[in-house]
């Protein structure tokens, strides 16, 4: 009889152990559960783009006015630019430099114009359509580039026979990149004139010095880049009456324009051979972030045509994909406008002349 009673207190034991531990194991394991998807949802939650807390706004209020994947890309790149260039300032605001406040005030301007061009400065963008800083005609319908003499240009080059589809494609790049020069422009010549509205209020006799050593410097950079739009359009107009060469060094536009400038300068025909095979290796970086551009673009219609369908799972794959071109394109974008920035440093005697945009 003990026998039996000892063997069945220690079956009751046995059991009441293994109810516990399921018990315990069901709620260590709802608590992990939970805790790992808490870790995962603040860590979304707390994600940000940029270490710096104005550039985080602007990508925020960026994806609230839902700009297109492409625009969206390319401010992503802008503003990674940017974030390396003020985090670059901070640095050397602590060891005691730019003294004039220089480096501070393109700064600011460089922000200024990233606003502008994405139309978020809370202006209504029609610097193309009324500015007459670079032109005094009335936009049509059925304008190609917002500038009669572009237009003419380009109808002129359509109906010549003398470019072959894939010609017509690479000279219509050239004067969509001319008309975005053009915009360039005119906005910054609204900073410059932001900037000289300021000027005139100044009390301070050694604040106006530093503010008109300012001015005067973006005045210098607006007329290097009115040189610029001039001998941009001359190259439109020889291309358009000759018809490219046999021998024509770069198709992309941007790429162009850097070998336009680097004969202009006093380089060396070493440098200049040097600096060709450069930006060779460039312009396959920018045809291949053209690419992925043209494919975000691709995805981003096939994802809404998914949503309108409802499929859960089918859009959840669509999403993803989607979500790794843009990762893809951003980084791209990033690491071709630095390139960018790089080779115009390389270039340009004066320094950064032309990296704001």
């Amino acid at each position: 009889l003990k026998s039996n009673l000892v063997g069945s207190f220690n079956k009751q034991m046995a059991l009441i152990i293994l109810i516990s531990l399921f018990v315990i194991g069901a709620i260590a394991g709802k608590y992990s559960k939970e805790m790992n998807e808490q870790k995962a949802s603040d860590k979304n939650d707390n994600q940000v783009e940029f270490r710096i807390a104005k550039l985080n706004q602007v990508w925020e209020k960026a994806i609230r006015m839902q700009l297109a994947p492409v625009r969206l890309s390319e401010l992503h790149s802008d503003l990674k630019i940017q974030e390396k260039d003020e985090l670059q300032w901070k640095k050397l605001k602590a060891e005691g430099l730019d003294e004039d406040g220089e480096r501070e005030a393109k700064l600011r301007r460089n922000f200024n114009i990233i606003l502008a061009k994405y139309g978020m400065d809370g202006k209504k963008d029609t610097r193309a359509l009324d500015s007459n800083r670079l032109k005094d005609h009335d936009v049509k319908d059925g304008d190609t580039f917002d500038d009669p003499r572009l237009d003419k240009l380009w109808n002129k080059a359509k109906t010549s026979g003398k470019f072959s589809d894939e010609e017509l494609q690479t000279l219509q790049r050239e004067f969509h990149h001319h008309k975005d020069k053009i915009n360039e422009y005119n906005i910054v010549m609204d900073t410059v004139s932001r900037t000289e509205e300021i000027h005139k209020n100044v009390i301070s006799p050694l604040e106006g010095d530093m503010k008109e050593h300012v001015v005067h410097k973006k005045h210098a950079d607006l007329k290097q880049r009115m040189r610029d739009l001039n001998q941009g359009f001359e190259r439109l107009r020889k291309i358009t009456h000759e018809g490219y060469s046999a021998d024509s060094e770069f198709k992309e536009p941007r790429v162009i324009e850097l070998w336009e400038m680097a004969k202009r300068s006093n380089l060396t025909e070493v440098e200049l051979d040097s600096l060709k095979e450069e930006l060779r290796h460039f312009e396959t970086k920018v045809e291949k972030h053209q690419h992925y551009q043209e494919q975000l673009e691709l995805s981003h219609q096939k994802l809404r045509h998914v949503e309108a369908l409802g499929d859960e799972e089918h859009i959840m794959r669509n999403k993803e994909k989607y979500n790794a071109l843009a990762e893809k394109a951003r980084e791209m974008g990033y690491k071709m406008k630095k390139h960018l920035q790089d080779l115009t440093n390389k270039i340009s005697q004066n320094g950064l002349q032309h990296n704001e945009l």
